[in-house]
This record gives structure tokens, sequence and C-alpha cells, in this order.
């Protein structure tokens, strides 16, 4: 799988020039280019049936290997409203802070629900950096229907982009597949992550 794109729409402070974000941000790219369909092929290729394939199982696979081989924290709770506002799918501790990582699966009203609680926690303090990531409009068409992507959450940026915070940072990482073919089976929604890496 390939990030298309990677569009930042907090930073401030010196955490993107930081070595630590740096290592983040390769751990994160790593992590999303082994994924791969079908497993043992060396990219990700999907079925083009229109919202005919499983988005959980690609999520899983990233979650595994940044787990697995980076050592990143999964479904981390965190309680920095009075209210919980859900687990992080992944988190890896930096300098007392900790950085997240959202990878949506739900529609568009969950990925500007992923968002808020990224960036609440970027004004409580409790995460120095985040990033979003979401399917590009190419990928789109080919998952669950009416899954959150880029090109629908792109008109929201400029919401999140006049939050007032002292010290934090917020990407958006957006994916597509490398290739289409019609003959590659189509990604259930029961299909093991891990052998989509």
């Amino acid at each position: 799988m390939k990030i298309v794109r990677e569009v930042i729409l907090i930073s401030v402070g010196d955490f993107e020039k930081s070595s630590n974000w740096a290592v983040l941000r390769s751990e994160i790219r790593e992590a999303i280019s082994l994924i791969v369909y079908p497993p043992g092929a060396s990219g990700f290729t999907i079925n083009p049936i229109r919202h005919g394939n499983g988005v959980k199982p690609i999520k899983e696979a990233c979650m595994v290997a940044l787990s697995n081989k980076f050592g990143w924290g999964l479904e981390t709770s965190i309680i920095y409203a009075t209210q919980s506002p859900g687990k992080i799918d992944a988190t890896k501790s930096i300098d007392n802070c900790l950085f997240a990582l959202e990878w949506e699966t739900g529609n568009i009203s969950s990925s500007h629900r992923a968002v808020n609680k990224l960036v609440l926690g970027l004004l409580r303090g409790v995460l120095i950096g985040a990033v979003l990531v979401l399917p590009s409009r190419k990928l789109y068409p080919y998952l669950t229907d009416r899954i959150g992507n880029y090109e629908e959450l792109e008109p929201y940026f400029d919401v999140w982009r006049s939050v007032v915070i002292k010290d934090g940072f917020l990407a958006i990482f957006v994916i597509e597949h490398d290739q289409l073919d019609s003959t590659v089976p189509t990604i259930a929604k029961g299909t093991d992550g891990r052998a989509l890496i």
C-alpha cells in the first residue's frame, strides 16, 4: 500500500523538525508499505468492485506492523475529557507524552470524531502529536460504503488549523492501492490482518 499525500494541519513548536518525528514518520510509512494484498504479494492490489472490500483487515495489518516491528501500543485508553473520547488505535511514548495514530474505518462523521479526539488530546497536552490515516477518493469507491475519505474531510481543514495550542503536531496521511485487478478476491471483513503484511 502507498501513501499518496501527507498534509500537516497543525505544527506548533519544534516537533515537526525533531528526530522523534523523523523516526515516527519512518515507522508509519514503513508499516503502511508492508500492507500487501493478496497475501504474499509484493504490493497492494484491490478488486475494483464498488463497496466490495472490507476496511478493518487493512487497518489491522498496519496495527500489527506498528506493534510487532516498532513497539507501538494498541487500543490505548486515555482520559483527557469529562467523558472518555474512546481508545486511540496506536500510540508511542515520546518524552513523557504520547504520539497517536488513528486509522479511519468508519464514515465521514467518524473521521470528524477522530480528528476532534486527536485535537482535544493536543489541547489537553496529553498528545505531542498525531496522525490520521484515511483513504483517497480513488480507493474509497472499492471499500465499505460511505467510509470517510480525504477529499470529503478536506473542506474542514481550516477549522482544525485555527485551533490555538501551545505545542503540538497533527498530520493527515492519505493511502491508496498500488493497482486494481478484478481477478483478486475481495477483502472480506473477517480477513486476518496479519495475512496482509
